[in-house]
């Protein structure tokens, strides 16, 4: 056998492993805009539970809230960082059981929420004096909205417990 045939024996090998992988781990489908394609890895069924339940599920789906709306290009940045994190995450079993958001993650839900809740927040920052110890874009102390509120959207508690029909939402 030449070097010619076992080169192109591997490079089919590889094709082959390639389309299987990309078929099992449903790769194509974190392309989409579809929530459930954030629970193929079962750790984020909680968290896709507590959202299917909430006020902002009618509105707004995961995308809208943790990756930037403004951009094409941050968009699919966003989603290579993270989805490149949550495989390598998930692959070694490194993620802690509380799933926390990224600092990088916060960033872009606290912008989306300031875009969306645009007139809240302007009437927020032109009366911060009165009822508010920040001024809306920029957060001087480093709260988030979700400091205050919490349960928007994912409810005030996320356990397995909170959730318990969870396992059968695919």
């Amino acid at each position: 056998m030449n070097i010619k045939k076992i080169s192109i024996s591997v490079f089919l090998v590889a094709i082959i492993l390639l389309g299987y992988m990309i078929n099992i781990s449903e790769a194509t489908s974190y392309l989409s805009a579809d929530p459930k394609a954030c629970i193929n890895c079962h750790v984020m069924n909680t968290q896709y539970v507590t959202w299917k339940n909430s006020s902002h599920a009618s509105v707004a789906g995961c995308v809208d809230c943790h990756l930037p709306r403004d951009n094409f290009v941050e968009k699919y940045w966003a989603k290579s960082v993270d989805g490149w994190n949550h495989s390598v995450a998930f692959t070694l079993d490194t993620y802690d059981y509380a799933i926390q958001i990224s600092d990088y993650g916060a960033e872009r839900v606290q912008k989306n929420c300031i875009s969306c809740h645009s007139s809240a927040t302007s009437t927020i920052s032109s009366n911060a004096d009165k009822y508010h110890k920040f001024d809306a874009p920029n957060v001087k102390n480093g709260r988030k909205c979700w400091d205050c509120h919490k349960s928007v959207p994912h409810g005030k508690v996320r356990s397995i417990t909170m959730t318990p029909y969870s396992l059968s939402i695919k």
